[in-house]
């Protein structure tokens, strides 16, 4: 099925047909009538109020983020579960984050920023993961300075919870289809947005496919690789917290562990969960470009590589500097 019928809010039958003079592609057009449900959600409606799914979905991620957060804090010995902190690292961080992906995304297209300033600063959708990374990290580096607690040690704790909340926060993109989707595809799972905050019709008739193609819905892709990458961060922090524990505190933190199926050959010091973590996302999110319909920029790349590059180049870096080559550890 293209379409999650349990999620809409009420059907429809509308039919979506061709404009006049568009372009057809007979080996990929559709069946001549489809009729599409209603799935996704911008705005769900409670009495008088209006809630934007994409802003709910951000709240479910910080929500998510902010208890794994709790978690490995308390296990790394940095905050006791109830001492507040862990709520102090995800608000503000997030808060930030927020400002830093609307600013980065108008900033993008400084056209546009200039015939509407205003339209474009406040506007409910158009956000940005590297903008909010920097804001984020920023926010999140300063904090952690204030409460005199070691910057890559508290980074190594926020890597899991960053990874899921990011992940969860693109299910708010799949329902309001506001158009993080992909390129047209025949394949089984493709999904189509006619009723999004950015409709697919546009796209799909911009790249020569029948008005009702189906595009890669992307955003639950990108789901599916956070959530990957987010229990890859908690099983290296076990790693590391166990290595750190089996050494004196002046000797190099290596330990050898014989349970588990995968071995890694290092020794994880402070930093080498979040250089994981930017690695990981970044090759994640320059991959899952080439299938999406944002702009190339610069040598056949969106902005998204470009920062995706940036992201696994500091990763790399930061994990040869968190790492020695020393015994086995296992997963």
């Amino acid at each position: 099925m293209r379409f999650f019928a349990w999620l809409k809010p009420r059907a429809s039958t509308d039919s979506v047909h061709l404009p006049s003079g568009a372009p057809r592609r007979s080996d990929r057009s559709a069946p001549e009538q489809i009729r599409y449900t209603r799935a996704v959600i911008p705005f769900l409606h409670i009495g008088p109020v209006e809630i934007p799914t994409y802003g709910l979905m951000l709240a479910v991620g910080m929500v998510c983020a902010y208890y794994i957060l709790r978690a490995e804090m308390a296990r790394r010995g940095l905050a006791a579960k109830d001492s507040g902190a862990a709520e102090m690292f995800i608000a503000l961080p997030c808060l930030a984050g927020i400002i830093g992906a609307k600013v980065y995304s108008v900033l993008e297209t400084p056209h546009d920023l200039f015939a509407d300033p205003w339209g474009q600063l406040f506007s409910r959708y158009g956000l940005t993961f590297t903008g909010g990374l920097i804001g984020g990290l920023g926010t999140f580096v300063w904090l952690a300075r204030r409460r005199k607690i070691p910057v890559l040690d508290m980074l190594d704790a926020s890597a899991p919870a960053v990874a899921l909340g990011y992940g969860i926060g693109r299910i708010g993109c799949l329902l309001s289809g506001d158009g993080d989707y992909g390129v047209p595809t025949s394949l089984p799972w493709g999904m189509s947005f006619p009723h999004g905050l950015v409709p697919t019709t546009q796209t799909c008739v911009e790249r020569g496919w029948p008005a009702d193609c189906a595009v890669h819905p992307t955003p639950i892709y990108e789901f599916v690789v956070a959530a990957a990458i987010a229990w890859l961060l908690w099983r290296l922090g076990t790693v590391q917290i166990a290595v750190h524990r089996a050494k004196p505190k002046n000797a190099p933190p290596t330990v050898s562990h014989d349970r588990g199926r995968w071995m890694v050959t290092a020794t994880l010091g402070s930093g080498a969960i979040f250089a994981a973590y930017l690695a990981t996302t970044g090759v994640a999110r320059f991959l899952v470009e080439f299938i999406r319909i944002n702009p190339r920029v610069l040598w056949g790349l969106t902005n998204a590589q470009l920062a995706s590059i940036a992201s696994v180049a500091a990763g790399v870096l930061l994990w040869r500097h968190a790492t020695r080559r020393g015994g086995s550890v296992g997963l």
